[in-house]
């Protein structure tokens, strides 16, 4: 009896057969600080691998519509919406506690209507909110492309984006205000980065 337990048993303890659980913490660990991590492979993660419940297959609708949200058009086109209202809003803002607004300087004693305030508060917002959407546009695809070319989800792709988008504003200015651009930009976008991450 105990010869047949011996037989049926490990013989050295590195034989042992790893147990469940520790193949799935290793697997877990691989794809969260080891060389698999990423957005990317998280996702090709099967979570049946970790013990969890399978996910059940995506239709073809749902893979296509996923696909278009992580776009970078779709991403870029977000953004721009996103810019253009924040931008908008900023400007109507700023000219709200403008003390200019509505000031004509042929006349600097007239007190300005409601409407030319309201028309130069317009104004304002309007070109505050399409320089935000360009800018928002701009960086947003920018950021897309670079993380897809270089297939890595950091911090450097936010910096990389933050020069290349502060280059080509500034660079219509000239080559000394492109680089200003792309060294500032790019010092707040790793400043933003490390914040929000």
């Amino acid at each position: 009896m105990a010869a047949a337990s011996s037989s049926t048993g490990p013989s050295r303890p590195d034989e042992a057969a790893v147990t469940p659980g520790a193949l799935q913490y290793s697997l877990l660990l691989e794809h969260l600080v080891g060389e698999k991590r990423g957005p990317r492979q998280a996702r090709a993660l099967d979570p049946a691998a970790l013990g969890g419940f399978p996910a059940p297959a995506k239709s073809p609708e749902q893979k296509m519509v996923e696909r278009a949200m992580e776009s970078c058009g779709f991403k870029a086109v977000l953004a721009c919406v996103g810019g253009f209202v924040l931008g908008g809003a900023f400007g109507v803002f700023t000219a709200g506690i403008d003390t200019n607004v509505g000031f004509d300087p042929k006349d600097p004693y007239r007190t300005p209507t409601a409407k030319e305030v309201l028309k130069d508060m317009g104004q304002r917002g309007m070109s505050y909110a399409k320089n935000f959407a360009i800018v928002g546009a701009m960086f947003s695809c920018t950021e897309c492309l670079v993380e897809s070319y270089r297939g890595k989800s950091d911090w450097k792709n936010s910096v990389m984006s933050g020069c290349i988008t502060g280059g080509a504003i500034g660079f219509r200015a000239g080559l000394k205000a492109g680089a200003l651009g792309c060294g500032g930009f790019a010092a707040f976008s790793a400043v933003i980065d490390y914040y929000l991450r």
